[in-house]
Parts: structure tokens; sequence; C-alpha cells
């Protein structure tokens, strides 16, 4: 089962977040066969905003157990998490999609009939699919990462009337950083 996990930054965090990195990175290492992509949100002045995890797991008390064990969430860092089933629509991951490593998330939130469940035409998305409840039987929205050229693209990406509220944020491929090795 693939889920969707967003780890939306606590106010003035950065410090917290800072002295959590390393703790942060060994537990996602934990995870990396399953990840399907991951990486830091920011504001427009690069503050790190969140966290996003798409990964495939067992079952959602296992997507809980990832999402509420996470040493930045246990440190009091996180504000909330957002955590809900998804479908990988593209089959792919980060790692396949050549290009750019930084891009937008975008999350639509909605309810009532599914709407942009298809791969949309014209957008070079890393990631997309839909936000399903536990038991994968009810649409709640729309998840993307894009490598769209301003957030108004990526804000086009979903239908505008379909959702209660659309959030655009910069994001970048995440993960740890290793030192290349010398030529």
């Amino acid at each position: 089962m693939e889920f969707f996990c967003y780890h939306r930054d606590r106010p003035g965090s950065s410090a917290l977040r800072q002295r959590t990195l390393e703790a942060h990175w060994s537990y996602m290492d934990r995870y990396a066969d399953r990840m399907i992509a991951r990486g830091p949100t920011s504001d427009r002045d690069g503050t790190p905003t969140g966290s996003v995890h798409v990964l495939d797991l067992p079952d959602p008390a296992a997507a809980r157990a990832f999402a509420f064990d996470e040493p930045t969430y246990q440190a009091g860092g996180y504000r909330d998490v957002l955590l809900r089933r998804w479908r990988n629509t593209l089959g792919t991951t980060m790692w396949d999609s050549p290009g750019e490593p930084s891009g937008y998330l975008v999350l639509g939130l909605a309810e009532g009939p599914p709407a942009d469940v298809g791969r949309p035409d014209g957008h070079d998305l890393i990631a997309y699919g839909p936000l399903l409840s536990d038991d994968g039987a009810t649409w709640l929205g729309t998840a993307a990462l894009t490598r769209a050229a301003t957030p108004g693209a990526a804000r086009s990406l979903l239908t505008q009337d379909r959702y209660a509220t659309i959030e655009v944020h910069s994001w970048r491929f995440g993960g740890r950083v290793t030192a290349s090795p010398a030529t």
C-alpha cells in the first residue's frame, strides 16, 4: 500500500529541525527501499516548512508508526501530519525522474466524487496520485510533485472548483547529503 505523509513544521522549529536532522536521516534510511519520493518543503525565503515522504508500507498501522515515530515529530518539531493512502498514478519514483531536483508540492483536499484521477497531460510530473481513506475506498484529494515553472503553473494541475483548498509549496528532492568522490 502506498502512503503520502506530509509533516508540517511548527513555526520557529528550524533550530530543532537542524538538531534532529541526522536522527531523521538515519530513521529514513530504514525506509529507503520503500520510498517513492521524499524531500523538504520551504517558503519563499528557503526556510523549511515541512517534510514530504511517499512510500510503500504494509498497512495503515505501519504508516501511522512511520509518521509518528519519526524523530523530529517525537521532538516536537512538527505542528501536524497529513497522512493518507495514496495511489502512484505514474508508477515511478522520483529517482526515475531526470532533471532539476526541485519544484512544487501541490495538495488538493476535497470530498465528493473523485477529480483529477488520471495523469494530467502537459506537466513535468515527479509524483502524482489520489489521496484516499485508510481503506482506499474514498477519494479525499490529490497530491503531486511537479517541476512547474511557477506556483500558478503548479496549481493548474488541479481542477480549481473541485477542491476545498489547494496548497502549493516549494519542494526539492530530499535524502541524506553525501560527499562526492574526489576526482
